[in-house]
C-alpha cells in the first residue's frame, strides 16, 4: 500500500473516543503524517484536546451523543481509547459504514473483562487463572470461598486499577465490594479471580494489520492497586516462555481481528504463561517505548491503522516511572527535578486540567541498562512535586 496525504484537513480523519495521555500521543503521531484528529472525551481540556484539530465533550456512554458526533465529523477511522464508552454506538457506526479500530466486536469483547475472559479461556482454550462472575455481595462471598483466598476482585469494566482489590480472607470481602464501586466504567458485575503467585508479569505489545503481525520486546511492570507504577523493556525471560506468550498473543489477536496495537498482559510462573487481560489500543505500560524504540507504540498504532509497514528498530533498554498526584487541585502544577532532563532521560507531562490523589499526571523515561534505568526513573518520580 502507498500512503498518500494532502494539506487538506479532510484527507484522512481520525476520531479518538477517549482523549487521555495515551490518546494524546496517538494524536501527535497522526498529525505528524498530516492526519486530522478529532478528540472526544467526557471532560474539557483532556490531554488529547490540547493537540487535536477539533474537540468535543460528550457523555461517551450515551449512544445518541456518540453517534451524533461521528455523523457530524465523518471520520475515516474511529479509535476507542477508554472502557467507559457506548459499545452499541460502535456497532451502529459500523452498520453506517464507519471503520472502528480494531472493530466493534473486538472492542466489545476486550472492554469488558467478562467477555474477553470467556473468549480467551472458553473459545480459544487459553490458560488463565480460575474465575467466576458475581453481581451481589452474597454471590461474591460464596464465589470467593469456592475460588479460595487470596483472590482478586475487579469490576468487569474499569481501567487503571479503579475498583480492583485483593481479598486475603473472608473478612476482606465487604471492603472489596465497596472498593468495586469506584470502577471507572461498570461495577454492576464483578470478576473473582484466583490469585496467581506469579514470578513476574508482562505486557506484550502486539501490532497487526494486513502487512502481518509484529511483537515489541516484552515489557515488565510493577503494579500497585491494579495500576502500573514502573515498567521496563525488555523484560529478561527465557526464549521458550516468550514464544509461548507470542503464540497466545497471536491467537487471541487473530481471533479478534482488525488492525492496530493490542496490549496483551500475562502472568508468568516458571515456564507457565497465564493470559490475564487485553487492551485493543496502546497500553499504559507501553509508554516506555517512547524512549526505547524508533517507532513508539503510538506510532506503530497509527501505522497499523493506516495499513502501513510495521518495521522499527530498538534503541536500547529503558524504564518508565509513573507519577501520581499527591494532592487534589483544580489548576495543578508540577515541579520537575533537573535530574529528569539529562542526556538519556526526560519526562512527559500529560497536561490534565485537574488532579486528585492517585491520578497519573506524568511519567519519567530513562534509556539505560534496565536496572539502572528503573532506579533512575523511580528516583525522578520520587522527586516530583505537585501543587
Amino acid at each position: 500500500m502507498t500512503f498518500t496525504t494532502t494539506l487538506q484537513p479532510t484527507a484522512i480523519k481520525i476520531m479518538l473516543l477517549g482523549s487521555g495521555e495515551l490518546g494524546k500521543e496517538v494524536a501527535i503521531e497522526a498529525q505528524r503524517l498530516g492526519i486530522e484528529v478529532v478528540a472526544v472525551d467526557k471532560y474539557k481540556n483532556a490531554p488529547a484536546h490540547l493537540v487535536a484539530n477539533s474537540v468535543y465533550v460528550i457523555d461517551m456512554q450515551n449512544e445518541k451523543a456518540v453517534i451524533e458526533v461521528i455523523e457530524k465529523e465523518q471520520p475515516t477511522f474511529i479509535l476507542p481509547e477508554v472502557e467507559a464508552i457506548s459499545i452499541s454506538a460502535l456497532f451502529e457506526a459500523e452498520k453506517r459504514g464507519f471503520h472502528v479500530i480494531p472493530n466493534a466486536e473486538a472492542v466489545s469483547k476486550t472492554m469488558n473483562r467478562k467477555n474477553i475472559r470467556v473468549f480467551a479461556s472458553e473459545e480459544l482454550g487459553l490458560k488463565t487463572s480460575a474465575y467466576e462472575f458475581v453481581t451481589t455481595l452474597e454471590g461474591l462471598q460464596e464465589s470467593a470461598e469456592r475460588i479460595g483466598f487470596p483472590c482478586v476482585i475487579k469490576p468487569v469494566m474499569s481501567s487503571s486499577g479503579h475498583g480492583q482489590s485483593i481479598a486475603k480472607t473472608a473478612d476482606d470481602i465487604a471492603t472489596s465490594w465497596e472498593i468495586a464501586k469506584e470502577a471507572r466504567g461498570d461495577a454492576s458485575e464483578l470478576i473473582v479471580e484466583a490469585f496467581v503467585p506469579f514470578d513476574y508479569e508482562i505486557t506484550l505489545l502486539t501490532v497487526r494489520n494486513e502487512t502481518g503481525t509484529t511483537f515489541c520486546d516484552a515489557i515488565g511492570h510493577i503494579q500497585k492497586d491494579g495500576d502500573f507504577i514502573l515498567s521496563w523493556q525488555p523484560m529478561a525471560m527465557g526464549e521458550k516462555v516468550l514464544q509461548k506468550a507470542k503464540d497466545i498473543a497471536k491467537a487471541v489477536t487473530d481471533g479478534l481481528g482488525g488492525r492496530g496495537i493490542f496490549g496483551v498482559e500475562f502472568f508468568v510462573k516458571g515456564d507457565e504463561v497465564y493470559f490475564s487481560e487485553l487492551s485493543p489500543r496502546p497500553h499504559d505500560t507501553g509508554m516506555v517505548t517512547l524512549i526505547t524504540q524508533s517507532q513508539s507504540q503510538f506510532a506503530l498504532h497509527v501505522r497499523a491503522v493506516l495499513g502501513l509497514p510495521l518495521d522499527y528498530i530498538t534503541y536500547g533498554s529503558g524504564a518508565c516511572g509513573a507519577y501520581k498526584a499527591k494532592n487534589a487541585n483544580s489548576t495543578p502544577t508540577l515541579e520537575i527535578p533537573n535530574d529528569a532532563f539529562s542526556s538519556n532521560s526526560y519526562v512527559r507531562i500529560f497536561g490534565k486540567p485537574e488532579s486528585h490523589v492517585g491520578r497519573r499526571m506524568a511519567v519519567s523515561l530513562v534509556l539505560d541498562e534496565v536496572e539502572t534505568a528503573k532506579a533512575k526513573a523511580t528516583k525522578i518520580v520520587s522527586q516530583i512535586k505537585d501543587n
